[in-house]
């Protein structure tokens, strides 16, 4: 059963700053349509690179602690019991980072739309992919992580 104060981790990343554990609470509980996450961060990582969903809204809710939040418009913290909307677009550009002594908690609801296409703004990479975020990735998935500096190539090339 899943549970937001018990929760069954289910993943982790330690890849610095980049480190964290997941409980997949909305896959936890059956959803399927809409997405909920629960984070801990430890003192000085980070949640993800500063990034733009172009189909997926999120909503944040910290629970314990006082992360910061990244936008393409600055830095600011956050308070227990805050809420953020990520909108789609530009707009909604984020990143969640813990400079406190102590653990950050938060809560991640998100729609679960695909396909995905997801920008980042620091190293210039774009990622599309056809399954929906939280989901295992299905065999014949398209799943392209490029730079979008890369020359461009014309409709027609390669085809015959």
């Amino acid at each position: 059963m899943a549970n937001v104060f018990q929760p069954n981790w289910d993943e982790e990343q330690d890849r610095p700053p980049f480190s964290w554990r997941r409980a997949r609470l909305g896959r936890q509980a059956g959803g399927h349509a809409l997405g909920a996450s629960l984070f801990e961060l430890p003192p000085g990582s980070s949640s993800f690179p500063l990034h733009i969903h172009h189909a997926n809204e999120e909503m944040l809710i910290v629970l314990e602690g006082c992360p910061t939040l990244r936008t393409l418009d600055g830095d600011r913290e956050l308070a227990e019991g805050e809420l953020v909307a990520c909108l789609t677009g530009r707009a909604g550009a984020h990143r969640i980072d813990n400079r406190s002594d102590a653990p950050v908690r938060l809560l991640v609801i998100s729609t679960m739309l695909a396909p995905e296409i997801n920008e980042y703004p620091d190293s210039g990479k774009v990622w599309a992919r056809t399954w929906p975020p939280g989901q295992p990735q299905p065999e014949d998935a398209v799943d392209l992580l490029v730079r979008s500096d890369q020359e461009p190539v014309d409709y027609l090339d390669g085809e015959s």
